[in-house]
């Protein structure tokens, strides 16, 4: 019996949008990811300026406080989920292949699939905003009795946070088996660039926790419709439990949402210094140490329930430990740059201002390790300053660097320098003022997530609320930017950077053969 083998190469591929629903290629998903967490980055910063709207002075002005917590709610969620988990996946898509001389990803049908469920998922999260009873107003930690009480739209939240577990973990799956399996001949692991060493690591990351966060929701949905009492104290349970297993996917997730942007600066730095990286294997020995501490820190959210003594002071010490790995990668970073040949075209002020500002961040995630000092700070806006430190200036502009660093890469166009200059220090000054008063009016008590406040507060929340909307605009320069450097512009050439004579800007991967027509180098 004979088998017939039908051709493939010669058939019609998809053209319109049809190619971008059915595509398989991974840079054409690594766009549709980086699109959409575009357009969630601009839903998010609406909800965002809700809140600061409202509290740009005191007294309640223009939302109920219903509809008030209801954007701190889904404002956390599309950021998180929406926009800086869905870019580090697009960029994953994109350039991971590229850096370990793949030809695409592993599964590429299963990849089609893992992007196609997230347009679904923030559907049906968003939808909750026109619902009986208005969109999940418990916060992004949806902690129980209080999340519990919301109307017809909880089963739609947690349907919409199953969805994108679930569109996570194919990601996370797809990579890990691409950097195991399709690593060009003499790719050994420890000649990877550490974007692909921080994803591999934040790929085992997402696998491990994010069935944690479906298991827990799940509890909460039995808990309101099926009338089980995990965190019912009335029926035997406990909502202190909630806490446990929310941040026990929680913190490493925090971590999810940083590692790959340590990546993306450890390859534009060198690049932009003109010297490889200081200190490669420690480099990966800290990103390990970092997700590998990630998993037994969580309680330092929970300093407040009433722990053992013993159980704070661990908890205490395991956070403090934390800060060993991630200042070892500053010191990298820091050496990279001494006596190199800089010059600071904007991937590298997006990386620097990553470095100096991540930093920032890192320092007031110390205090609120301190035991005794985090029952003062627990709940107040020190630590909305903190968390907005380490995920804006850090995870955002991690993305914006690495958009700007790769755009010539992807559509062969130079962006134009000057605006992205413009962009990047309208974002750093506007992106402090938001975020730096917030650490004064929290020492000073005042609480987050409350849409009224007490008449003291007011000069620096009118402040923040100014730089918000800054903030807000300047990113406007930003999607322009884009939009023209895709549409055409100056050709980028080999060096791309200017004063970059003799180094291959993608210093640490190995092109690929449709690059600029290089030849593959397996370095």
């Amino acid at each position: 019996m004979s088998t017939v083998v039908k051709d493939t190469h010669h058939e019609e591929h998809p053209s319109g949008i049809m190619r971008w629903i059915t595509t398989t290629n991974h840079k054409d998903i690594g766009t549709l990811y980086l699109w959409f967490a575009m357009i969630m980055f601009f839903i998010g910063g609406l909800m965002a300026l809700v809140i600061r709207s409202e509290l740009f002075q005191p007294g309640l002005q223009f939302v109920d406080p219903q509809f008030f917590n209801s954007m701190t709610t889904m404002h956390a969620l599309v950021m998180i989920f929406g926009v800086v988990m869905p870019a580090f996946t697009g960029l994953a898509n994109w350039m991971i292949p590229i850096m370990i001389g793949g030809p695409d990803m592993a599964l590429p049908r299963m990849n089609n699939y893992s992007f196609w469920i997230m347009p679904f998922a923030f559907s049906m999260l968003l939808s909750t905003l026109f619902m009986d009873g208005g969109a999940p107003a418990g916060g992004w930690t949806l902690y129980p009795p209080l999340s519990l009480q919301t109307g017809d739209a909880f089963p739609f939240l947690i349907f919409a946070i199953h969805f994108m577990g679930l569109s996570s973990i194919m990601g996370a799956i797809n990579i890990v088996a691409t950097i195991l399996n399709m690593r060009a001949p003499g790719m050994t692991l420890m000649k990877m660039p550490l974007f692909v060493w921080t994803w591999l690591i934040t790929a085992f990351l997402l696998i491990a926790v994010m069935p944690v966060l479906a298991g827990g929701v799940t509890m909460l949905l039995t808990d309101k419709f099926f009338g089980t009492s995990f965190f019912n104290a009335a029926g035997g349970g406990d909502p202190v439990m909630f806490q446990h297993i929310f941040w026990f996917f929680g913190h490493p997730e925090v971590y999810i949402l940083i590692l790959p942007s340590f990546g993306v600066v450890s390859a534009i730095i060198p690049t932009f210094a003109r010297k490889p990286l200081f200190g490669y294997s420690s480099m990966v020995y800290a990103t390990a140490s970092i997700a590998f501490l990630s998993f037994i820190v969580w309680a330092h959210h929970m300093f407040t329930v009433g722990m053992p003594l013993a159980g704070e002071v661990f908890f205490m010490l395991a956070t403090m430990l934390i800060a060993v790995p991630t200042g070892v990668k500053v010191f990298n970073w820091v050496t990279t740059m001494w006596r190199g040949a800089m010059t600071f075209e904007t991937p590298m002020l997006f990386a620097i201002g990553f470095i100096i500002m991540f930093t920032i961040g890192g320092f007031s995630g110390l205090m609120l390790a301190i035991t005794p000092a985090d029952f003062q700070y627990h709940d107040t806006y020190f630590v909305v300053a903190h968390f907005h430190y380490v995920l804006v200036p850090g995870s955002i502009f991690a993305i914006m660097a690495a958009c700007y660093f790769w755009l010539p890469k992807w559509t062969g166009n130079m962006y134009p320098e000057t605006l992205g200059k413009i962009h990047f220090w309208l974002s750093t000054f506007f992106v402090n003022l938001t975020f730096f008063p917030m650490h004064f009016v929290g020492l000073a008590g005042m609480p987050r997530r409350i849409p009224d406040y007490s008449l003291q507060f007011a000069d620096y929340n009118m402040i923040a609320s100014i730089g918000a909307f800054g903030f807000g605009f300047a990113q406007l320069i930003f999607l322009y930017l884009i939009i023209k450097t895709i549409k055409g512009g100056k050709k980028a050439t080999d060096e791309v950077w200017e004063g970059a004579e003799g180094l291959e800007w993608t210093l640490s991967s190995p092109p690929p053969y449709h690059s600029f027509n290089t030849p593959p180098v397996i370095k």
